[in-house]
């Protein structure tokens, strides 16, 4: 839609300035191969589809009425499967709704926030949105974090781990030397890619009253359709991210986002086997695309960061869209020679290396 000039006289001037955060497509063609927006290949448990379906069972009042604006029974259920206590636990409409309330809750300082030049585009986004200082700092030349330069005077510093788009692993004593040498600014590790492989950060919760780690059910759950996400901090942290929820929405999870995602953290074991599906899969992946001449980044993550040095990233990205399986391609300084590539299923997977093989490199 194009809009004119005179027609944003109605906008405030805040609006007139934003750039909003693009999503990965979600087209809309038949037998697509969607490799791009690093969505779980495999469904979530069966006890999710039964939870959903018992809501519906009672659909007149669970229509009518408003849920728990605490979902309460959906914090229970994580603060067991993560071993903390039900006081650490925030929950929130996708894992993107709990990092606008975090930015807001705890960013919005006179020193800049501290995040790398190469991570979630969303960060850039809400800093503008909210008025956020900022510093980014360089990845190095491997796309790793340098611990050393999170040691300087900062409003706040949050960093994905594994880090999005590049899926490499920082690991807890990197991380744990960040959260001493700032104990002034809040922390937030973000955790969406966690499960794939990394060691997550919520071992550390306890120890630290600076640190937020945040999550979602969107990946590793299979819950992407139904927006669920949380954090997991010090109680003083989450009365904080409360006293924001509640001052812009105080029932963000419908009653079949808690039944379904309730569901899925109780059954661990489904849980745990469709991961090790996931990181079986990536790593023959990897080694598929080592042999056609890719260099892929270390992954712990459900997606691969891969170039192919001999072609450029845009133009391979073209043309398996022109034969129906679209990746991710960002059009960036340091990073416009590489794909993000989902993790599918074998059969996914092998489809985009033959393609590949017998069709764009042969």
């Amino acid at each position: 839609m194009n809009i004119t000039t005179e027609q944003m006289r109605f906008w405030s001037p805040a609006v007139r300035e934003l750039e909003p955060y693009v999503p990965g497509e979600q087209p809309k063609i038949q037998n697509l191969l969607k490799l791009n927006t690093n969505e779980n290949p495999y469904p979530p448990s069966p006890k999710v589809v039964e939870a959903v379906q018992k809501v519906l069972e009672n659909s007149a009042d669970a229509l009518r009425l408003y849920p728990d604006p605490d979902a309460s029974e959906l914090k229970q259920a994580i603060a067991k499967q993560q071993q903390v206590p039900v006081e650490q636990v925030f929950v929130g409409n996708g894992s993107d709704e709990v990092l606008a309330h975090i930015f807001k809750a705890f960013f919005v300082q006179d020193l800049p926030l501290l995040y790398p030049d190469i991570t979630y585009s969303f960060y850039p986004v809400y800093s503008q949105f909210f008025g956020v200082n900022t510093q980014v700092i360089p990845l190095n030349d491997n796309f790793e974090i340098v611990v050393d330069d999170y040691k300087q005077p900062n409003g706040g510093i949050i960093i994905t781990n594994p880090n999005a788009p590049t899926s490499i692993d920082m690991g807890l004593a990197a991380i744990e030397e960040v959260l001493q040498a700032n104990p002034n600014s809040v922390v937030v590790i973000d955790e969406a890619y966690v499960d794939f492989g990394a060691e997550s950060a919520v071992s550390l919760v306890e120890k630290y009253e600076n640190l937020v780690v945040c999550q979602t059910t969107s990946k590793s759950r299979s819950l992407a359709g139904l927006r669920v996400g949380f954090a997991i901090a010090q109680p003083h942290l989450i009365a904080a991210l409360e006293a924001v929820k509640n001052s812009f929405n105080s029932y963000p999870m419908d009653r079949f986002a808690i039944a379904a995602a309730v569901a899925s953290f109780e059954d661990q074991e489904y849980f745990e086997a469709q991961n090790q599906k996931v990181i079986a899969s990536r790593e023959t992946l990897v080694a598929q695309l080592a042999e056609l001449g890719f260099k892929v980044l270390p992954s712990s993550a459900n997606f691969i960061f891969a170039s192919l040095p001999s072609k450029d990233a845009g133009e391979l990205a073209a043309e398996l869209r022109e034969r129906g399986i679209i990746v991710r391609y960002f059009n960036k300084p340091r990073i416009n020679q590489f794909l993000r590539i989902t993790i599918g299923t074998d059969e996914q997977n092998q489809r985009l290396v033959d393609t590949l093989k017998n069709e764009i490199l042969a």
